[in-house]
């Protein structure tokens, strides 16, 4: 007999059995965690994710979503989160078929635990699943250990792989829906897509808007997420499990850190050397954590809510969509145009007027057409206002007024300062300031001759803050001084050979001439970069091998460091051609950018004003092209065209019509009305 008929013969009573269901229930999930994980594995996990998109974006823009739960069952995209879990821990993705049936059976808990609601954030003591670094505990823990490891800072391993499935389930319904102004934490959209937006869109604003509302990555009530967060999503055990994550206490090591403790115990821990376990990954290189404390402000705070973890910047994203869907109101209601400025004479999109140089602006008389335009990068956002001063005060009234009642933020006026394009705004590290230009346009006039007249503009001009670049160089002890900067020894490569710290400083180079890509002083942004590196590198050298002074570096060791100097300081070393061509040593590399001729110019690359990422772009041509209805809509307006047909119609025409009449009746009816045309011009 089954277990079924035996609970169904069972003689219970109405309230016995309603005891008896919560342990059935028990009974039926253990029962479902014991079966074999490989019979679930049946899907691709990346064609689930491709189908969420899809589905996304094909969905209208006010379409919400009330079953989720059912990707949150698929135990496919639990193995793609581990995989991209182990990969953040340990520095290598694992192969689908490497990993262990013990795993696969732990993951299958964990997923049972969050579609059960009997997940909790934070439980490092009641661990399902844990890293590959963690060694399994098969004896006893002591009081010291357990205490050390719930004290331990940043999150557990399964609180991470729980933040990636919920990343890859609820990321593609925002993205669809996100407005085009904000470019941070966002797929296919990053710092440069948001100064080439600023180049294209920018130009022939006079007053800007620069405001900073960070505050909300630390100081906000997750009731106002959670709201921003319920209008999409309808289902409530993502909603809960994401409402549980921003309401779990998270104590990262800084706070920690921050106590009361003993200087000289904390001086001696960071002197103290760490030794890496077998399989631990290596900490970033050199060149890789120099180039992260160059971040800019507006990129520098990344938002932590909780136990979230990296779903925070989605969330925040989220939370501030609606400042961008305010804004991009604003805009439309504050469009003003008139008939006698040079652009946006008539609609608000009509002011590319020359899409290969949209940077210059025609000057024209006093009346201006009114305008706004509006971007944000993270926490911080910049508004363009093409109008008086005082329209620039009212707007800056309203944004401080909705982030008070919507965030309850209060803003003052330094968070959101008013500034003239006269004076340059930086934002991004980067300077946006105009310059007056008189060109000369050529054009041809009536009779074919070419005219050549003196005109008047601004253009907007996109430069990198070489003021901030030294800064940066300066709190990272390669330079002393402000005015005029001193190169400081680079102390943190003295142990590495000098092939190994050229190569390092050339990744750094490289990165630095990347990230100045579209400023228009990026020869000289980058040619000062590389003064600093090759200058510090040179008192390094200099320091290292016993040489008196940079010259005498720059001598043995040519201007870009590329010549060997062991064999300089060590006459009795063999020569370092022999060990190079015995492969004893590395080949070594001159530091880039040694003269400014080698430096790469700005990147003057046109950028469309209604430019979306490629992965949107194909996405919305796969939805049409999956559409049947805009197959048969194109086939019908291509039949109904004159003289359009498809190939293969056209094909069966031509050789029925030399079958049965010997000539193409296409052909023939052309030549009659070419021949009438001809009669009739003769007759005129």
């Amino acid at each position: 007999m089954s277990l079924r008929k035996i609970i169904k013969h069972l003689p219970f009573s109405a309230a016995s059995r309603s005891r008896f269901l919560p342990s059935l229930r028990s009974l039926c999930s253990l029962a479902t965690t014991q079966q074999d994980p490989n019979s679930l594995l049946k899907e691709d996990p990346v064609q689930i994710c491709s189908s969420l998109w899809v589905k996304s974006f094909s969905s209208p823009p006010d379409a919400t979503f009330r079953n989720l739960t059912g990707f949150l069952s698929k135990l496919d995209l639990w193995v793609l989160a581990y995989q991209r879990s182990c990969a953040h821990v340990t520095g290598t993705f694992p192969p689908r078929n490497a990993i262990h049936s013990y795993t696969l059976h732990s993951l299958l808990s964990l997923r049972d635990a969050v579609v059960h609601s009997r997940f909790k954030w934070s439980d490092k003591a009641h661990q399902i699943i844990r890293s590959p670094n963690e060694k399994p505990h098969t004896k006893l823990i002591s009081n010291r250990k357990l205490k050390a490891m719930l004290d331990s800072p940043g999150p557990c391993f399964q609180d991470r792989v729980v933040q990636e499935v919920l990343l890859m389930v609820l990321e593609p319904f925002f993205e669809a829906r996100f407005s085009t102004k904000s470019h941070a934490f966002r797929p296919g959209r990053n710092a440069h897509t948001a100064i080439r937006t600023i180049r294209s869109n920018f130009a022939g604003y006079l007053w800007f808007l620069k405001g900073d509302v960070s505050e909300i990555f630390s100081q906000v009530d997750p009731s106002v997420v959670m709201e921003s967060v319920a209008k999409v999503i309808k289902d409530r055990k993502v909603l809960n499990l994401v409402r549980n994550g921003l309401r779990s206490p998270f104590v990262s090591q800084h706070s920690r850190n921050s106590g009361n403790e003993d200087p000289k115990r904390k001086k001696k821990k960071e002197t103290k050397k760490k030794i890496l376990r077998e399989g631990e990954p290596k900490p970033d290189p050199y060149w890789l954590r120099t180039f992260y404390n160059f971040a800019p402000e507006e990129a520098a705070k990344v938002p932590n809510y909780g136990a979230c973890g990296i779903l925070s910047p989605l969330l925040a994203n989220v939370c501030l969509n609606e400042l961008d869907q305010t804004m991009e109101e604003m805009i439309v209601a504050f469009f003003k145009p008139n008939k006698l400025d040079s652009i946006w004479k008539d609609s608000i999109d009509d002011g590319c007027h020359n899409p290969s140089w949209p940077e210059f602006v025609p000057s024209s008389g006093r009346e201006k057409t009114r305008k706004m335009d509006y971007i944000r990068y993270g926490g911080h956002f910049l508004i363009g206002i093409r109008g008086p001063r005082e329209e620039a005060v009212r707007i800056r009234k309203q944004l401080i007024d909705f982030c008070d009642t919507k965030y309850g933020i209060r803003l003052d006026n330094s968070k959101v300062e008013i500034q003239h394009i006269s004076r340059g705004i930086q934002f991004l590290d980067h300077i946006i300031c105009r310059r007056v230009i008189y060109p000369t346009l050529r054009y041809t006039a009536s009779g074919g001759q070419i005219v050549s007249s003196k005109g008047v503009g601004t253009l907007l001009s996109v430069t990198a803050s070489l003021q901030q670049c030294i800064r940066q160089f300066r709190r990272l002890s390669f330079v002393k001084g402000d005015k005029d900067p001193e190169p400081l020894p680079c102390t943190p490569m003295l142990y590495s050979g000098q092939a190994h710290t050229n190569a390092q400083m050339n990744k750094f180079l490289e990165t630095m001439a990347d990230w100045y890509r579209y400023a228009d002083n990026r020869k000289k942004v980058v040619g000062f970069c590389a003064y600093v590196i090759r200058s510090s590198l040179a008192k390094l050298y200099a320091a290292r091998y016993r040489l008196k002074s940079r010259a005498k570096v720059y001598k043995i060791a040519s201007r870009n460091l590329s010549r060997p100097l062991r064999e300089f300081s060590n006459n009795s070393a063999p020569e370092y051609s022999d060990l190079l061509r015995m492969g004893l040593v590395d080949v070594i590399q001159g530091v880039q950018f040694s003269h400014m001729s080698l430096i790469p110019f700005c990147d003057y690359t046109p950028f469309p004003r209604s430019w979306i990422p490629d992965h949107e772009q194909i996405l919305r041509e796969y939805i049409k092209l999956d559409n049947p209805e805009f197959f048969c809509d194109l086939h019908l307006s291509i039949k109904r065209q004159k003289g359009l047909s498809l190939p293969q119609d056209q094909i069966s025409e031509v050789v029925w019509d030399y079958k049965t009449l010997g000539i193409w009746r296409h052909q023939s009816s052309g030549e009659k009305q070419e021949r009438t045309d001809t009669v009739q011009e003769s007759d005129e």
